[in-house]
């Protein structure tokens, strides 16, 4: 909106102001009187001629009183209503300073013609010869006829610009004072011209998928757990509800020092803490299942999603306690699936084997047994191992994250925490063969002789019935290639016992493919 004034235009200002004409003199009461002392009477100037020129500005120059030093000067042009202002008084020097120029004339011009009486104080001493003609009249020169009207003046002079920015001001801060008030009463109601800014950007909604809005309803259902033994060892985990009634799962390793007479304790976000104990554990997949004593009525299990469903680049977000620092979220991507890891609770007891999620989330000691969540919300993983820079793969390592950490698969931690619910002991699927240890790149070779003095193929079992014999190797289990024993545990756990699965071997320098019926073992024994 432009502010420019586009209002009324200003009269124009006369070209040239008129010509003093004789007028009668002036009453006696009106008459200056004469200087005393020694100063010299001062002569009246002659009336301007029609023929005179014109001041810098087209107007003709007016007559002005004498000053106390005997200079002329100008007089002072007409005012805005068109009356012409008598002389300012002299300086203390004794010089009369010219009047300044008043504005252009408005619609009422000319004005009525003035009383006869002189203009200015352009007198004389007495006795002295008057403008008039006359001796000793001493009259001044005055408006002494009907004023006739101008021409308009080519150009506005500095007072009718002045003017015009005077009412361009005046109209552009009204519109400016009628905006900010309407600004501030739509804002509050009052007659305030300040316009206050907002105090909040208004509602702050977080869509359904956003990391906010996914830990808002996760963390709730997520705890911290202190595990500690009778010897008073003991470290910090993490678990999720499982159910509503107190089930909280998380890993083998979290809780293993509680195991034989320890205490294990559960705290919730709000602070609430409740003591707990173990209800199964299962050291080969490295998952385990607490039970919360005096659980709340109001518990919330976290929804289980499809770890087969599962892409690489999928978004990840970890719960936990990193180094005891409860309600940590970490958010990442899947970097990798079915990676093979094998690891250890440092206890020197058996390793446990997963076909493992790989996320780069940041996972540290403490996030174990944590829920890794997908981007709605849904439980696909358990966060369990890192790989150390320092001392490599396992769980209780104190080394930070280096981008590299692997949860075990929901689809089998599943499985595994409903056994433990309902028996308390971890059942797993096997062939019934004894496979190499050994990290190579060529398969998982069937051990000539199983542990403590035990056959390599079970007898009767599974590989057994499918013909498979000592020094065969292994390189594909259905399509999922083998290329190490590790690897092959850690696919077969991934199954439940009674699955048919294909086995694809190598003996003597040839290719065969077997199908055979996973077996089942209970306990970790």
């Amino acid at each position: 909106m432009s502010t420019e004034n586009e209002g009324a235009a200003v009269p124009p200002a006369p070209s040239a102001p008129p010509v003093p004409v004789d007028a009668p003199a002036a009453p006696a009461s009106q008459e200056r009187p004469a200087p005393e002392g020694d100063a010299a009477p001062t002569t009246p100037l002659p009336p301007v001629p029609n023929g005179a020129p014109a001041n810098a500005n087209g107007a003709q120059p007016y007559a002005a009183d004498s000053a106390s030093n005997g200079a002329q000067h100008p007089a002072a042009p007409a005012n805005a209503n068109g009356a012409q202002p008598p002389a300012a008084p002299a300086a203390s020097n004794g010089a009369q300073p010219p009047a300044s120029q008043g504005s252009a004339p408005d619609a009422s011009w000319p004005p009525p013609p003035p009383p006869t009486s002189p203009y200015g104080d352009s007198g004389v001493a007495a006795g002295g010869a008057g403008a008039g003609g006359g001796s000793g009249g001493g009259a001044g020169f005055g408006w002494g006829a009907s004023y006739q009207q101008p021409a308009p003046k080519p150009e506005r002079g500095r007072g009718g610009l002045l003017a015009a920015v005077l009412i361009a001001a005046l109209v552009a801060g009204g519109l400016g004072g009628g905006l900010g008030y309407t600004l501030a009463k739509n804002d509050d109601n009052t007659s305030s011209t300040t316009v206050s800014a907002a105090d909040s950007g208004g509602d702050l909604k977080r869509d359904p998928g956003t990391v906010a809005s996914v830990t808002a309803r996760a963390l709730p259902s997520t705890v911290t757990i202190e595990a500690e033994s009778s010897s008073g060892e003991g470290g910090t985990g993490t678990g999720f509800v499982f159910d509503t009634e107190g089930h909280i799962v998380t890993n083998n390793h979290v809780v293993a020092d509680a195991v034989d007479g320890g205490k294990l304790t559960a705290t919730f976000p709000n602070g609430k803490k409740y003591d707990a104990e173990v209800v199964g554990h299962a050291q080969g997949y490295d998952v385990a299942v607490i039970k919360l004593k005096n659980a709340p009525s109001d518990l919330k299990p976290l929804t289980l999603g499809n770890s087969d469903d599962v892409a690489v680049g999928d978004s990840t977000i970890a719960i936990g306690a990193p180094f005891g620092l409860s309600n940590t979220v970490t958010t990442g991507i899947i970097s990798a699936k079915n990676r093979p890891v094998a690891s250890s609770d440092g206890t020197g007891s058996n390793a446990s084997y997963m076909s493992a999620l790989q996320t780069d989330a940041s996972i540290n000691p403490g996030n174990s047994g944590g829920p890794l969540l997908d981007a709605q919300g849904n439980v696909i993983g358990i966060n369990s191992a890192i790989q150390s820079a320092a001392n490599g793969l396992g769980g209780t390592s104190q080394s930070g994250s280096i981008g590299l950490g692997f949860a075990i698969p929901i689809n089998q931690a599943k499985y595994v925490a409903q056994q433990l619910i309902k028996t308390g002991k971890p059942v797993y699927a096997k062939i019934g063969a004894s496979v190499s240890l050994e990290d190579t790149t060529g398969g998982a070779k069937i051990t000539e002789q199983g542990a403590s003095g035990s056959d390599a193929v079970e007898a009767g079992g599974p590989a057994a019935k499918a013909g498979l014999k000592p020094g065969d190797v292994i390189t594909k289990l259905d399509d999922r290639v083998i290329d190490s024993g590790p690897t092959l545990i850690g696919e077969i756990w991934t199954h439940q016992p009674g699955d048919k699965v294909t086995i694809t071997y190598e003996r003597g320098g040839q290719s065969h493919t077997v199908e055979l019926t996973l077996g089942a073992r209970t306990g970790d024994s």
